[in-house]
């Protein structure tokens, strides 16, 4: 009985590590896999495990093999290398964005010097931000995408006030005040932190749709 309990709370913790790592919270793994909260959290205090087509599910879902649910060894590793991977992709996105800006800027200042071809990297902050939203949303980075929503919002905003600014200036257009456009992000960063306010709550108060196959038993 002990070596059973033992085992339990080697797979309880392994399956705590590798959800969390995934970004879900026990409600989204319940209706990912087709099983109750109930069960999930079941699992993951070590009174029950797994049968053998869930483990597969999980690992599959994990991308690990099921062994990494019962081995000895420590996820740690692993989980460091899946974020150096991601880190690594990451940078190498941003890496070609910035060469885009880099070629952009080069390219037309020597076709047509003195103008503001500099705007180019502002550009450049803005579509880096998209592409870093989309690994967050991915890979579940909360952090990083709130991030990168705020960078969107409020570089997108400085890139039209200077976009136009230079515009005027050119033409000879006074715009007393165009500062005010700046104005739009406050409403835009409220929303967005009442998003994620809500999506948090919003996690918490739903209701699994399934019930385990285990629990039917019970009831019955």
């Amino acid at each position: 009985m002990d070596n059973n309990n033992e085992i339990n709370q080697k797979i309880a913790k392994k399956l705590i590590h590798y959800r969390k790592a995934a970004g879900l919270t026990q409600a989204e793994l319940a209706e990912k896999i087709n099983y109750s909260d109930k069960s999930v959290s079941k699992w993951e205090s070590g009174n029950g495990v797994p049968d053998v087509y869930t483990l597969l599910q999980l690992a599959n879902l994990y991308g690990v093999s099921i062994n990494a649910f019962v081995d000895d060894e420590t996820p740690i590793q692993q989980q460091k290398e899946t974020r150096g991977l991601h880190l690594l992709i990451m940078l190498l996105s941003s890496g070609i964005v910035w060469l885009v800006a880099s070629w952009v800027f080069v390219s037309f200042r020597l076709w047509k010097p003195g103008y503001a071809w500099w705007l180019a990297f502002i550009y450049a902050v803005v579509a880096n931000a998209v592409v870093l939203l989309v690994y967050a949303s991915i890979w579940h980075h909360r952090i990083l995408n709130f991030i990168c929503v705020t960078a969107i919002i409020w570089v997108t905003l400085l890139s039209i006030y200077l976009s136009v600014r230079i515009f005027a200036g050119n033409s000879g257009l006074v715009l007393d005040g165009l500062w005010c456009v700046f104005l739009l992000g406050i409403p835009l960063q409220v929303l967005e932190v009442l998003w994620v306010f809500f999506r948090t709550l919003l996690r918490k108060q739903k209701q699994p749709k399934y019930v385990s196959l285990e629990e039917t038993t019970k009831k019955e």
